[in-house]
């Protein structure tokens, strides 16, 4: 029987609140084997100027030396456990499990934060807060970087200037870890989809922040957030590794995204909505050699 493994500050009883009155980011960084990528990204997270964080990792029993990089900086995580998963999205749904944050971001082992003050400036920018409070659900735009972190480019699906459930009608427009999402409207992901589970998440949350007058736990205080639910940052959120997940299990992933959109906007106008899809696929890869 495989050894579970835990540890972080949270077993000590230190809070990740550091400052009162600006929310607590639960950041989830789910980690397999990957002894090559995590320390970059255990770095970046914890470099990170906004105070209240509480960093979780979740590994799945790596045997690589995960493990070990992982106990170098767990005075600096609040949680972390390793043992064997059912995969990417069981630990994903184990790291909100032990989230207690107002928010969740989730950060997988080799990508990045965009800059170390990215998080404050999304959570005591301008546009974060405001007589309405809050919003449930914060988004931008993703840099793809390549296997040295050098920026190859934008992500091909670029955000929308106002983001609802029937944009991902278009595609995934928001990458998953360019979106920070409220816990109270963050279900668990769905165990059906085993390489593109963020798809499906991410339209059911966004379907939440649209309800009316949908009241949100922001630190202390429970708020009405239905004017203000989901907020452009108009910035870059976060270095995506290219090649990542999906990208690995483009023909599976592909399919079970279809089938997600099926059971959210119906049959009939998925098939539809696939014909632009497509062509805008083809010529992108044609113009830039990648997806």
């Amino acid at each position: 029987m495989e050894e579970t493994l835990f540890g972080g500050t949270r077993l000590n009883g230190q809070s990740p609140l550091k400052v009162p009155g600006l929310p607590v980011v639960s950041v989830i960084t789910v980690v397999y084997n990957s002894l090559s990528l995590i320390e970059k990204t255990l770095c970046n997270v914890i470099a990170q100027t906004y105070p209240n964080i509480e960093y979780i990792v979740v590994d799945g029993g790596s045997t690589d030396g995960t493990n070990e990089i992982i106990r170098l900086y767990e005075t600096q995580i609040s949680y972390w456990i390793s043992e064997p998963d059912r995969g990417i999205y069981d630990a994903m749904n184990k790291g909100l499990a032990a989230a207690t944050g107002d928010f969740v971001w989730f950060m997988n082992a080799g990508d990045l934060i965009y800059t170390a003050d990215t998080l404050e400036k999304v959570m005591t920018g301008d546009e974060s807060s405001g007589n309405d409070g809050y919003g449930l659900i914060y988004y931008g735009d993703t840099m793809i970087v390549d296997s040295s972190y050098h920026e190859i480019g934008l992500r091909r699906l670029r955000p929308p200037e106002v983001l609802t459930w029937q944009s991902f009608k278009k595609g995934m427009l928001v990458c998953h870890q360019a979106i920070i999402v409220n816990r109270t409207i963050a279900t668990p992901y769905d165990p059906r989809y085993g390489h593109s589970a963020d798809f499906d998440w991410v339209i059911k949350a966004l379907k939440k922040a649209q309800g009316p007058r949908l009241k949100a736990q922001v630190g202390n205080k429970e708020k009405v957030s239905g004017m203000k639910g989901i907020v452009n940052t108009h910035r870059v959120l976060c270095a995506f590794l290219d090649g990542g997940h999906s990208k690995k299990n483009i023909g599976i992933s592909l399919r079970e995204r279809f089938h997600s959109m099926v059971s959210h906007y119906g049959l009939i106008p998925t098939v539809v909505r696939h014909v632009p899809i497509a062509v805008r696929f083809g010529w992108y890869y044609l113009k830039n050699k990648r997806f």
